[in-house]
């Protein structure tokens, strides 16, 4: 482990006006969201998906770091270039999820533990000579009636730990995600007691297991209403809501939190993020780690269709532009429209 060079990654993913883009789904994800423009999950297809995406022009400008999947670290574009190295062209740093999803916990019905620890050290190794140099791991914690059980919570925090520790060994920049997930029908005052919760095992754990914490990024959800909660929580108590759960819960020694848009529409995840970066004097920098909040637009516009690539890139360019501005506090409705 190289702590200045953690560290110099961890800070280039945080460049001002930029964020990462979550490309990193799984195979039966990604076919659900091809069967929305009625288009087969083929290899071809998933990578020409990609390709569209990763060559947007100027994408450099609002992204720093992309996380792929393990099919993607190994494809190529039809120019032959290797996808990780078509994203450092643009200025872009290739990471990669390495958790091998969420399975039952046993003995817990409902809640679930991540796995994929097995054989780790030597995936590692085999990303980083692939260019990835940062990773990702989710773990997934539900509310519900007397969930998430304390054991939930230490279970799934000592799996992100060591996966940080084998992460940071390889030279990697672990991006720890505990997403609670907005599933339910919890006030947002539960939704931020369980994410205080959960942070506060999470850095227990990573403390355990001596983690540099100024090598690794924090990966998060905001503190929101439940999807049926019949009182939605507006942005400014999210962002109010927000802030003061990470101030509780996050070593200032962490470089930088990044948000998952977890279940959010597109406008949605940016209005609250302009709405929570605008809050100003924090001890970490803020920024965005999107999948279909940034995907989602793109992959409408494309639908598969060779003569679609330049309108599935605008779209994407445009979502980009708009977090990078609410990263500031900049964006609105009207730079919203002008797309």
């Amino acid at each position: 482990m190289t702590i200045p060079t953690l560290i110099t990654t961890a800070q280039a993913l945080l460049a001002p006006g930029k964020g990462i883009l979550a490309a990193d789904e799984s195979s039966p994800t990604i076919e659900k969201r091809f069967k929305d423009i009625n288009l087969p999950s083929t290899e071809e297809n998933r990578r020409a998906y990609r390709e569209m995406l990763f060559t947007t022009p100027e994408i450099g400008k609002y992204i720093s770091g992309v996380i792929l999947f393990d099919e993607t670290i190994r494809q190529k574009l039809k120019d032959g270039t290797p996808m990780p190295l078509a994203l450092s062209k643009q200025g872009i740093i290739p990471g990669i999820k390495v958790d091998e999803g969420a399975v039952a916990l046993t003995n817990f019905p409902g809640e679930k533990i991540t796995h994929g620890l097995d054989g780790l050290r030597e995936r590692l190794a085999d990303y980083r000579n692939l260019g990835a140099r940062f990773t990702k791991w989710r773990a997934v914690i539900t509310i519900g009636k007397n969930q998430p059980s304390q054991t939930a919570l230490e279970a799934n925090a000592a799996a992100l730990a060591q996966y940080a520790a084998l992460s940071q060994e390889a030279d990697l920049v672990p991006i720890v995600e505990p997403e609670v997930l907005m599933d339910g029908d919890h006030t947002i005052a539960r939704c931020e007691e369980v994410i205080t919760a959960t942070l506060k095992a999470v850095f227990d754990a990573l403390f355990e297991y001596r983690i540099a914490l100024e090598g690794m990024l924090l990966k998060s959800g905001m503190v929101l209403s439940g999807k049926e909660c019949p009182q939605q929580a507006g942005i400014s108590e999210v962002a109010e809501s927000t802030i003061r759960t990470f101030r509780r819960t996050v070593p200032s020694a962490v470089p930088g939190i990044v948000f998952l848009s977890g279940g959010q529409s597109d406008v949605e995840s940016t209005e609250r993020l302009n709405a929570i970066c605008a809050s100003g004097n924090l001890p970490w920098k803020l920024t965005f780690s999107f999948g279909r909040a940034l995907q989602a637009p793109s992959l409408q516009a494309w639908k598969g269709l060779p003569d679609q690539v330049g309108a599935g890139q605008a779209a994407l360019h445009h979502r980009s532009k708009c977090n990078s501005l609410a990263l500031t506090g900049a964006y609105s409705d009207k730079i919203e429209k002008a797309g």
